[in-house]
């Protein structure tokens, strides 16, 4: 195995370059706590770590076009504006719950990746080089997602930066929280010294721990969790099985005043609950 160049220096800023840089386009300013500034941090966060790389504004755009394109295919072919309206909205979802998918995948692959990453850091420790060689040589050999994280901070160590700086938004950047150990002993490590290659290869039999324990628990409560789909998903059954029975069901539905409150009650209802139990079963698998 190959080490990479390690020679780090420090690189001069220079103003005349800075129109080279690509600029980060995001919706949330870092000011305030109002909704608005939250849901525009989600939504960063979001697209930050499911590994899509577009920008945000370029993928909110794909979300009012796809919202756009069924509402109005939608209305087009059946020419109900409750429909329609259904039908943009989950449009606009789509593209959403794609990032949100590619986001706890990534997540999970990163997450199987980090014993072995561990383990190889501190192989690499045990040879006799530096923490900033090691950590340069396991960048340059870990394969992604993990690896293009790492060589992120490999890129920033190579600028200059020590480890510890280099690594401290690991965990922002891929929404693994196991990763907050790794930074830490690192941290640690460069402030007061000690064994970190034993420290390492108890991080990896932590991880390997929690990582059997999280299998287990998913196995245990796999009944459970299948449940809440079901509840989830037999209220829109049930509608669209009667809608498409019968197309004028959810005219004479909405035509009285029970009909349009018992509607929009039990959709609230069903919303609120099916995102009552998505928290608590992402909360419980949460690496």
């Amino acid at each position: 195995m190959i080490a990479p160049n390690t020679s780090t220096r420090s690189i001069e800023r220079r103003p005349e370059f800075a129109d080279l840089l690509k600029e980060d386009v995001l919706f949330s300013t870092g000011v305030g706590t109002g909704a608005e500034e939250s849901l525009n941090g989600w939504f960063d966060t979001l697209m930050l770590q499911s590994g899509i790389r577009t920008a945000p504004n370029v993928w909110l755009g794909l979300c009012l076009v796809s919202a756009v394109a069924l509402g109005g295919l939608s209305l087009i072919t059946t020419e109900r504006v409750l429909l329609s309206v259904t039908a943009g909205i989950t449009g606009l979802l789509v593209p959403v719950i794609i990032a949100q998918v590619s986001r706890g995948r990534r997540q999970a692959a990163m997450s199987q990746q980090l014993p072995a990453m561990a383990e190889e850091l501190s192989r690499v420790a045990r040879t006799g080089r530096s923490l900033e060689h090691a950590f340069l040589t396991v960048a340059a050999d870990t394969p992604a997602p993990l690896g293009d994280e790492l060589r992120i901070s490999a890129r920033r160590i190579e600028m200059g930066l020590d480890v510890a700086a280099a690594t401290r938004d690991l965990v922002d950047r891929t929404g693994v929280s196991t990763l907050a150990m790794l930074t830490a002993a690192i941290a640690v490590n460069q402030e007061t010294g000690g064994d970190l290659i034993q420290v390492l290869e108890r991080l990896a039999m932590s991880v390997r721990d929690r990582l059997h324990f999280v299998a287990r628990q998913r196995a245990a409560t796999i009944s459970s969790r299948l449940g809440a789909i079901m509840m989830a998903c037999v209220p829109v059954l049930v509608v669209g099985f009667y809608s498409f029975r019968d197309p004028d069901y959810l005219n004479r539905l909405l035509s009285s005043n029970w009909g349009r409150l018992s509607f929009w009650g039990g959709l609230v209802l069903q919303l609120t609950g099916g995102l009552l139990a998505f928290r608590i079963l992402r909360r419980s698998s949460r690496m």
